[in-house]
């Protein structure tokens, strides 16, 4: 199996490493040593461990700043939508970092799904060994020009697909009730039924949504009753 050039890698990122073989080892899957006759790098789950605890620090610090007056809880779940798998294996496939795994012929056939997970392993263990080899303001820096741009984009994307859950999530911490959906019509045929949803806090009617499931004029009701309140950034 050949090698790829890690020094274009190193390029591309703007970062020589001290110590190349933990930019190697970044990269190894645990699946190309049994197919590998080197003895000299490890795989990568070690790195991996230690990198997304840097990650998770990182991005703690940058959004207890940037958001002042946000909740733990609000805090908490933009840290999620931040460094879930999607998120950061976006990131690495961005890097070009696809181009330099190092894998088993097997995981290399791999569907795209654990083709993605494979990419957010490999970027939590960059950090690792970007923290090992030069230090965490480094590995911060790195974050904070990759990543972090994108929190503004994932935070508005995550509400957009699940608008019921940030709904529930504001209603809590700032009026402390929890909402209720109450389905108010139903029209059409049974194949092709449109729902008219409620939402509620307490006896306030906040706002209504339709859609052709309940779920979907739930979700169209959060939305409307995010922008009723004015609980969008």
């Amino acid at each position: 199996m050949s090698r790829p050039d890690f020094h274009i890698f190193e390029t591309a990122i703007g970062i020589t490493f001290r110590n190349p073989k933990l930019l190697e080892q970044a990269f190894t899957h645990r699946s190309y040593l049994n197919e590998s006759a080197r003895s000299d790098i490890g795989h990568n789950e070690r790195l991996e461990f230690l990198g997304d605890a840097v990650l998770e620090l990182a991005t703690t610090d940058y959004l207890y700043h940037r958001y002042p007056d946000k909740t733990e809880g609000d805090l908490t779940t933009y840290r999620a939508a931040l460094v879930n798998t999607v998120t950061i294996a976006s990131v690495a496939l961005d890097l070009g970092m696809n181009d330099y795994l190092l894998l088993s012929r097997g995981e290399a056939k791999d569907s795209d799904r654990a083709r993605q997970a494979i990419l957010a392993n490999t970027f939590e263990s960059l950090i690792g060994a970007l923290y090992l080899d030069q230090g965490f303001e480094t590995a911060k820096a790195f974050i904070g020009k990759y990543l972090i741009p994108r929190t503004e984009a994932v935070i508005a994307e995550r509400r957009s697909q699940d608008a019921k859950s940030y709904f529930q999530e504001q209603a809590q911490a700032k009026v402390d009730l929890t909402p209720l959906y109450e389905v108010l019509r139903e029209a059409g045929p049974d194949h092709d039924k449109t729902f008219t949803v409620g939402l509620y806090l307490g006896k306030e009617l906040v706002a209504t949504g339709s859609g052709h499931s309940k779920q979907e004029a739930e979700q169209v009701a959060a939305r409307a009753g995010l922008k009723q309140r004015g609980w969008t950034e």
